[in-house]
C-alpha cells in the first residue's frame, strides 16, 4: 500500500516511479480522491460541530422561552442529522475507492534497482561454483527420478497434472533437504522457527499482496479461507495490527511448510517434472525490521540462502532483477539460479525480496522509536526462500548424477540420510 501523504506530497515522484514498472502516471486520480474525502471529511466534522452548538442553543432558547428560536434550531438540527448519513456514506464510498486504488499499484524501485521491460534485462551479480562436466549425456531430473521412486504417473491419476509422488529413497533425500535447510537458517543464521498455519483469511493474503491481484493464483477452501502460496503470508502476518518496540527488531523467522499454488498464468510452461507444481515443500525467510535495518537485512537474508546451496555443492548466481521483471511487493530483488545440467542453464530456486514498508502499510504493523512515548513507524518486512525444497531436489539429483542412474547424496545431507550415500535405480 502507499503512502497517500507521499504523493500528495510529491506527486511527480509518485508517477516517475511507476513509469519504472511501465505504467502511466496515477497521481491525479488519487488525489482527486483524497481531496474528495478529505473535502467530505471536513464537511462532515463541520456538520457535527454545528450540530452540538445547535443542540445546545435550543436549551438555551428554551429557557429564555423564546419558542421561535427554538424551534428554527430544531428544525436545523433535524436537517443536519438527515444530511449526516448521506455525508458518511460518500466519505466511506471515496475512502474504499481510494483504498483500492492504492492497493492495485506495485510498489515502487529503489534507486539501484536496473531500469528494464523483462528477465532479459535483469543483472548478473556473482557466480558461486563451476557446473559439473560428465563423461555421458547429463539428464533431466523428470529422466533419473522415475527410476529412483519419483512417482508422476500414480499423482496424475491421484491429483492430475503438476503434482508428484515420492517414495523410498527419494523421499527421504526430500525430507532431508527440508531439515537441513532449517537447522541452517535456525543454527547457523538465527531465524527462529515457527509452525504456522496453511489456511489464512483474507485480510491476511491482502497484507502481503496475495488478494485481490492475485487471486487466481491461489486455492481457496469452501468455508473462504486460503491455502498459503508461501509461508511468507503466515509469518509476516505475525506483526498485523500490532506496535512493537524497536528494541524488539529485527524480528527473523522461518519455517518449512506445503505451499499450493494454481499456476494459473503457467500453462505449457515446465510441464515435465517438478519445477512448476501446484504443491511443494518450502523453506521461508521473513524479517520484520526497521527502515535502516533493512537493507543490511536483504543482503543478510540473501546470504542465508547461497549459504545453503554453497554448503550442497550446487552451482548458482545472483541476479538483480530488473524493474520489469520484480515481483508486485517488491522494492528490491534478488534471484538466486541454480545450474541445472540437464537444462544446460540456471533457474530460479530462491527470490529475496525487500518490500519496505508496502506490505506493512496493508498490515497496519508499525514499531515505536526508542525514546519516543507516542510517534510510531511502519516497519519493514523482507521474505525469500531459503530455498524450495522440490527445487532443490532437482538440482541435487542433476548435479549429483552417475552414468548409471544412481544419484550421489552431497556430503552435507549424509547425517540426514540414515547412511545412504547415494541412491540406486530400483
Amino acid at each position: 500500500m502507499h503512502d497517500i501523504r507521499a504523493i500528495r506530497d510529491n506527486p511527480a515522484a509518485f508517477d516517475a516511479g511507476l513509469a519504472l514498472r511501465g505504467l502511466e502516471p496515477h497521481s491525479a486520480p488519487i488525489t482527486a480522491l483524497d481531496e474528495k474525502r478529505r473535502a467530505l471529511a471536513t464537511e462532515l466534522q463541520s456538520l457535527q460541530t454545528r450540530r452540538n452548538e445547535a443542540s445546545k442553543a435550543i436549551g438555551q432558547a428554551k429557557a429564555q422561552k423564546d419558542e421561535a428560536k427554538a424551534a428554527e434550531l430544531m428544525a436545523e438540527v433535524a436537517a443536519i442529522k438527515e444530511r449526516m448519513p448521506q455525508l458518511e456514506t460518500e466519505e466511506q464510498e471515496a475512502g474504499a475507492a481510494l483504498d483500492a486504488q492504492l492497493a492495485s499499484l506495485p510498489n515502487i524501485p529503489v534507486a539501484d534497482v536496473p531500469v528494464g521491460a523483462d528477465e532479459n534485462d535483469n543483472v548478473e551479480m556473482a557466480k558461486w561454483g563451476e557446473p559439473p562436466v560428465f563423461a555421458f549425456a547429463a539428464q533431466e531430473h523428470a529422466d533419473i527420478g522415475p527410476a529412483l521412486g519419483l512417482d508422476f504417473e500414480s499423482a496424475a491419476a491421484i491429483s492430475g497434472a503438476r503434482f508428484a509422488v515420492l517414495k523410498g529413497g527419494i523421499a527421504r533425500l526430500n525430507r532431508a533437504l527440508g531439515q537441513f535447510m532449517l537447522d541452517v537458517q535456525t543454527e547457523g543464521h538465527g531465524y527462529m522457527e515457527v509452525a504456522p498455519p496453511l489456511l489464512v483469511r483474507d485480510e491476511a493474503a491482502f497484507g502481503t499482496t496475495q488478494l485481490p491481484k492475485f487471486r487466481e493464483d491461489l486455492f481457496q477452501t469452501t468455508d473462504g479461507r486460503w491455502l498459503i502460496p508461501t509461508a511468507e503470508v503466515s509469518l509476516t502476518n505475525l506483526v498485523r495490527e500490532q506496535i512493537l518496540d524497536e528494541a524488539q527488531l529485527p524480528l527473523r523467522f522461518t519455517a518449512l511448510t506445503p505451499c499450493f499454488r494454481s499456476e494459473a498464468g503457467a500453462a505449457g510452461r515446465d510441464t515435465r517434472g517438478m519445477i512448476r507444481q501446484h504443491q511443494f515443500d518450502k523453506v521461508e525467510l521473513v524479517t520484520i525490521a526497521t527502515p535502516e535495518q533493512s537493507e543490511a537485512e536483504h543482503e543478510r537474508m540473501v546470504d542465508a540462502a547461497e549459504t545453503i546451496l554453497e554448503r550442497l555443492g550446487l552451482p548458482y548466481r545472483r541476479v538483480l532483477l530488473c524493474t520489469g521483471d520484480m515481483g508486485f511487493a517488491a522494492r528490491k530483488t534478488y534471484d538466486l539460479e541454480v545450474w541445472l545440467p540437464g537444462q544446460g542453464k540456471y533457474r530460479e530456486i530462491s527470490s529475496v525480496s525487500n518490500c519496505g514498508d508496502f506490505q506493512a502499510r496493508r498490515m497496519n504493523a508499525r514499531f515505536r522509536p526508542a525514546g519516543e512515548a507516542k510517534g510510531t513507524r511502519f516497519v519493514h518486512t523482507l521474505n525469500g526462500s531459503g530455498l524450495a525444497v522440490g527445487r532443490t531436489l532437482v538440482a541435487v539429483l542433476e548435479n549429483y548424477q552417475e552414468a548409471d542412474g544412481s544419484v550421489r547424496i552431497p556430503d552435507a545431507l549424509k547425517p540426514y540420510m540414515g547412511g545412504i550415500e547415494r541412491l540406486t535405480p530400483a
